[in-house]
């Protein structure tokens, strides 16, 4: 016999309601969540990525530090792929510009400090977050029972958002919609609602504006400080690029020296050979251009040992694989010389002035200092009394009238809590350690500064002895010359024996390798010079000198 139905209040309005007009509300809030929800990883790694980037370039042209768009994606057909894969086996021609391309397109470590950088950007992102509006969705389902039987179905949906602002107060509402419906009669589902606010205020420790904004403050300035250090980087990279690709380039130039020197050894010690056996010349003369000539042998070995060894490291600087092999332009160091090697004539007070006001690395290290005196301040603030004013309030609908409140029926609080500074060890030993970071702070700038102008004093007399070394190596490259000439005619003659030939010969190999040290060595001490007055610029045709930036006030 079925079980009667239990007679129920004539409250159709419950079950219509609940059965339209709410069911309805409630169907489009949680599909405006689940498509709200519905963002692929990728979405959001697009978003990261484009908000990231573009905090990146505004920054970068503010400060004039970009040379176009900004990516920490490697790209897809790299002179490293290609090899890989075997499209290629040797480079094209190479020079500096070509070498400074590669370097930033395969070099690990160029890849980490662009990533730093974009780290940075990153992290603004979530302080600039923690300022704006939060929302939050929720919604959930559930079936409750006793033993083995289904009693009551219910579920909900809830919307919250929250807010801090820079005077530390935190304004949060919330709104809902909840469902239940009796699984044990014919009554529909019951829908009801609420919303509710709060708004918390601090008075005394916490409301200053600066106080609050701290972390967004220093999320911004390590913004900068990543822009200034990422291109500072750029350029040591490149001088880094261009000191080993200048120094292989005269390794190359050592070893072409040698073979000359090698085969002209050669031609002697056969000249001699024809000599001895006309009677013109002793066993001993030949005898001592064989020597030299095996004593050139062995140091052409060791010479391109050096170079091949060179040839590695510079691979693995430039991240190409190691069975590269690597072909250099002509003609990179005749580019160098140009006759005479122009002088730097700076004024060294001036330069070590012009250095501190433009050193990227100095400019972060005096900034942290002023960092850390806000430090200081915000530890000062965390020792004062607290004070923390609360208003919260919150209304419901009745049962089957959504969104249909009662405000007479709310429910409201307004509350106030006082923080005595009764207990403040842990903030009292974090305000000393901001005092004693303040002071390193300060001797760090101080000590960053002595050694800009140390390093500049020691820069400025390295190019000024290059120059005069170069002189004379040229010069020295000069008269060996005219000695192996002189010496040449001599022993023809029967005037001068083979040692003083092989000692101009020697000599003459000496100082093309001291006269293309001295013209590497320039190049490089002024290149080092530019880059410590932040007077180099890199970009895609290579790295510029510009003096032209160095005015006299």
């Amino acid at each position: 016999m079925p079980r009667p139905r239990p007679l129920l209040p004539a409250r159709p309005a419950v079950a219509t309601l609940g059965s339209s007009r709410a069911g309805r509300i409630a169907l489009v809030l949680v599909l405006v969540l689940a498509v709200a929800g519905c963002k692929t990883p990728e979405v959001y790694r697009a978003d990261a990525d484009r908000e990231a980037l573009a905090l990146v370039e505004s920054r970068r042209a503010k400060l004039a530090l970009g040379d176009g768009s900004f990516s920490i994606e490697p790209p897809a057909e790299s002179l490293r792929q290609r090899i890989l894969r075997g499209e290629i086996t040797e480079t094209q021609p190479l020079g500096l510009v070509e070498c400074l391309e590669i370097a930033a397109e395969n070099s690990r470590d160029y890849q980490r400090r662009k990533e730093d950088l974009y780290l940075s950007a990153l992290d603004l992102t979530l302080e600039r977050w923690r300022f704006g509006w939060q929302p939050e969705a929720t919604a959930d389902a559930r079936i409750d029972g006793t033993g083995g039987e289904a009693e009551q179905a219910g579920g909900g949906t809830r919307l919250t958002i929250d807010r801090l602002l820079g005077n530390g107060m935190r304004i949060a509402g919330d709104i809902g919609l909840g469902f239940t419906r009796s699984l044990l009669s014919s009554d529909g589902w019951h829908p009801v609602s609420d919303f509710g606010g709060s708004i918390t205020m601090p008075l005394l420790a916490g409301s200053s504006r600066a106080i609050v904004e701290e972390p967004l403050t220093q999320a911004e300035r390590n913004l900068v400080y990543s822009v200034r250090t990422f291109e500072r980087f750029r350029r040591t990279f490149a001088v880094d690029v261009a000191t080993r690709y200048y120094r292989l380039v005269q390794q190359y130039d050592a070893v072409e020296n040698q073979v000359r020197n090698y085969e002209s050894l050669v031609l002697l010690r056969e000249r001699n050979e024809e000599l001895a056996k006309a009677g013109r010349l002793s066993d001993i003369d030949v005898g001592q251009a064989r020597q030299d000539e095996l004593s050139s042998k062995n140091s052409l070995l060791g010479a391109r040992e050096r170079l091949a060894n060179q040839a590695d490291d510079f691979k693995l600087f430039l991240g190409l694989p190691i069975e590269t092999q690597l072909v250099f332009q002509e003609g990179a160091l005749a580019g160098l010389g140009g006759g005479e090697l122009e002088k730097v004539e700076l004024d060294e007070a001036r330069a070590a002035q012009f250095a501190l006001e433009h050193r990227l690395d100095y400019l972060n290290t005096a900034d942290q200092a002023g960092d850390s005196e806000r430090k200081v301040k915000v530890a000062e603030d965390a020792l004062r009394t607290g004070l923390t004013l609360v208003a919260a309030g919150r209304a419901r609908s009745d049962d089957g009238q959504p969104f249909d409140y009662d405000f007479g029926e709310s429910t409201w609080s307004l509350s106030a809590a006082l923080d005595l500074p009764i207990d403040k060890l842990p903030q009292r030993n974090t305000y000393r350690e901001a005092l004693v970071a303040r002071e390193a702070a300060v001797r760090a700038a101080e000590q960053s500064s002595d050694q800009i102008r140390n390093d500049l004093r020691e820069l400025l007399r390295s190019v000024e002895s290059r120059v005069s070394s170069y002189e004379i190596q040229k010069n020295a490259v000069e008269l060996a010359q005219k000695r192996i000439e002189s010496a040449s005619l001599k022993l023809e003659a029967g005037r001068a024996d083979t040692r003083s030939l092989l000692e101009a010969q020697r000599s003459l190999l000496d100082a093309q390798n001291s006269a293309t040290s001295a013209l590497v060595e320039y190049t490089l001490a002024r290149m080092n010079l530019f880059r410590d007055l932040e007077l180099l610029r890199v970009d895609v045709q290579g790295i510029h000198i510009e003096p032209a930036d160095f005015r006299d006030p």
